[in-house]
């Protein structure tokens, strides 16, 4: 092979030396990419190393996810424990096959505001001699003055001094409960302070029975453990505010322990009760002095109390209420509702069914008693 040959072979052609310029000018591109990508990142710590002001994020407890069915227990606890306390009324008066008996009782409430307004149950307070207080993981009890009580509706305040503890006020919820919502209930069961229990919304719209006697409508029912002691405290949803005071438990017989079913009365209830009982005012309910049943497409009036406005009214048992004040009544619910409605004094008029036939009357709603009779305000006292 000649010298010319040689240097013809090694010499690259031009089509060679299009594609090698090809996939210099490539890799050229590629390196610019990444040395870009590279002083971008270095500009940003720079920077970053320059800004001297910290961004710390503050986020609250994350509390529940009510549509996945969870609850952050431990996030619930730290926030809202220390604002529940622990309540003991000395100098309550039982009644004992032996005779009356003064005691002391234990409870739960929460602390409502920074004046010193804690909300719990009338019947945790109710005829107690001497009320002392125990707030969050403090150590002394201190005293507390009964402010105001409604026991139709088994609502209590009591106040302390503001500079005799720490107050931590629970947030009060204005979100609509749902069925299966989680829950969570803190308070001092037989004893054991500051206690968590979770559990979800099992039923709404329950009725039960206040001491005395009445009803209670819309209450929350909770498969969250609540016992004795329980009461007044708070039942709490996923986001950490109260939605009910925890008030009582079905036993179904076994002794006066928890199976599954507890109650609490919602706190759009005390809401409405809240300024007149902080006041020290009375709250009045209305009454119309019936016990009734289900019965034929509405309220079957079991019986009449002797001078109520039910009895002036010319209402009979065996009368079935249909309409109060032009509001439907298809069940006694529906007329414990209508009746909670209006306010004593007013008047309504009350359609009813007698023999076959309707019957229309006026009544005078009256100031519901202290304590219900055989009959009441239109309810059926549960068994």
């Amino acid at each position: 092979m000649s010298p010319d040959t040689q240097a013809t072979e090694a010499r690259p052609s031009s089509e060679e030396r299009r594609r090698r310029g090809r996939r210099y000018a490539t890799v050229a591109a590629v390196l610019a990419v990444v040395v870009a990508q590279v002083v971008s990142i270095v500009a940003l710590i720079i920077a970053a190393s320059n800004d001297h002001t910290t961004r710390v994020v503050e986020r609250a407890p994350q509390i529940g996810n009510s549509k996945a069915g969870a609850i952050d227990a431990t996030a619930i606890y730290q926030r809202d424990a220390p604002g529940v306390a622990h309540i003991q009324s000395s100098g309550i008066t039982t009644n004992t096959p032996l005779g009356p008996q003064r005691e002391t009782a234990t409870g739960s409430g929460f602390v409502l505001d920074h004046r010193g307004n804690i909300l719990t149950n009338a019947h945790v307070v109710d005829g107690a001699r001497k009320v002392t207080v125990r707030i969050g993981n403090g150590d002394n009890d201190i005293p507390a003055q009964v402010v105001g009580t409604d026991v139709s509706r088994d609502l209590a305040v009591l106040r302390v001094d503001p500079d005799a503890t720490t107050l931590h006020p629970l947030t009060l919820s204005s979100t609509p409960v749902q069925v299966g919502d989680p829950v969570a209930a803190i308070g001092n069961p037989f004893g054991f302070d500051r206690t968590i229990t979770t559990g979800i919304v099992s039923a709404l719209q329950r009725q039960i029975s206040a001491p005395n006697g009445f009803a209670i409508d819309h209450a929350i029912q909770t498969d969250a453990a609540i016992n004795p002691g329980n009461s007044g405290g708070p039942l709490i949803n996923g986001a950490g505010q109260v939605i009910g005071v925890n008030s009582q438990i079905a036993t179904g017989g076994n002794g006066d322990a928890n199976v599954g079913i507890g109650f609490a009365i919602p706190i759009d209830t005390a809401k409405q009760e809240l300024s007149t009982l902080e006041s020290g005012g009375t709250v009045k309910h209305a009454f119309l002095g019936v016990a009734t049943t289900t019965g034929r497409g509405g309220a079957l009036v079991r019986s009449v109390d002797p001078g109520s406005p039910a009895d002036r009214a010319g209402l009979r048992p065996g009368d079935v209420i249909v309409s109060v004040g032009g509001r439907p009544i298809t069940d006694p619910d529906a007329l414990v509702l209508a009746i909670d409605a209006r306010k004593p004094g007013q008047a309504a008029a009350l359609v009813y069914v007698r023999g076959g036939a309707r019957h229309t009357t006026q009544v005078r709603l009256a100031v519901q008693p202290k304590q219900a009779s055989s009959a009441g305000a239109g309810e059926a006292p549960l068994p």
